[in-house]
């Protein structure tokens, strides 16, 4: 299961990553679209070396070398057109459509495709078509679909029954009162598939 940072700064939020990965998160994406490179430079620095191999940066791709970060992310609208994939580097990329997650060059790991449900974090964001039918048109399997948007314990098994391969979740880590135990319910529900 993977987890996205919130784009905002939040209270002790590094001993909060910490724990989380302690209770087994995999993948920990640093979204902070507002930090200046040393601001980026910083947060990573105060995450754990050992912790190192399982973040992805979504903005700063050069600091990845220096800091031994070996995961990428690109947004849909950073995304470059040609993709090729370097040599050792986990790529993922985000869609909003099953038609652009089926466009995607093979050399991709994983994309997450979103809003599967209402959003959590984002005013105003829920999906426009129906996931059960949509899904159905996936002709893309090297590329792992990861499910993101409004996705909580309630409805990871509807999430994952339909045909997403994993989960990733913002909102219901960040803007929850008990983001560890949040996270440790949903993951239970994600190991049981």
């Amino acid at each position: 299961m993977i987890i996205i940072s919130n784009p905002t700064a939040v209270a002790n939020e590094i001993k909060l990553i910490h724990s989380l990965f302690e209770n087994g998160m995999e993948l920990f994406h640093i979204r902070k679209p507002d930090f200046s490179e040393e601001e980026m430079k910083v947060f990573v620095t105060a995450i754990g070396l050992e912790y190192r191999n399982r973040l992805v940066l979504h903005s700063y791709h050069h600091l990845a070398e220096e800091f031994g970060i070996k995961r990428l992310h690109f947004s849909s609208t950073n995304r470059p057109d040609n993709f090729q994939k370097t040599e050792g580097f986990s790529i993922s990329t985000s869609t909003h459509s099953i038609e652009e997650f089926n466009a995607l060059s093979e050399d991709f790991d994983y994309a997450f495709l979103s809003p599967v449900f209402k959003s959590i974090s984002k005013e105003n964001y829920e999906p426009n078509v129906n996931w059960s039918t949509e899904i159905e048109k996936r002709i893309h399997f090297k590329t792992k679909l990861i499910g993101l948007g409004g996705i909580q314990s309630e409805n990871i098994h509807q999430a994952m029954e339909i045909g997403f391969n994993n989960v990733a979740l913002l909102g219901s880590i960040w803007n929850s009162n008990n983001p560890i135990e949040n996270f440790k319910s949903c993951q239970q529900i994600v190991l049981s598939f």
